[in-house]
């Protein structure tokens, strides 16, 4: 799927958990982890 790009803003704790989560190699990037995150929500969502 081709990807597009945007920006979004977020509060800086959920930013500073996110560096954190890719330092320890839990995401590639910022962008991987907020496109995890919806990934996710969409799959619960009826």
């Amino acid at each position: 799927m081709a990807k597009r790009k945007t920006s979004v803003s977020l509060n800086e704790e959920t930013l500073a958990w996110i560096h954190k989560k890719i330092e320890e190699k839990k995401f590639a990037s910022v962008s991987h982890a907020v496109e995890y995150a919806l990934e996710r929500l969409r799959k619960t969502e009826p």
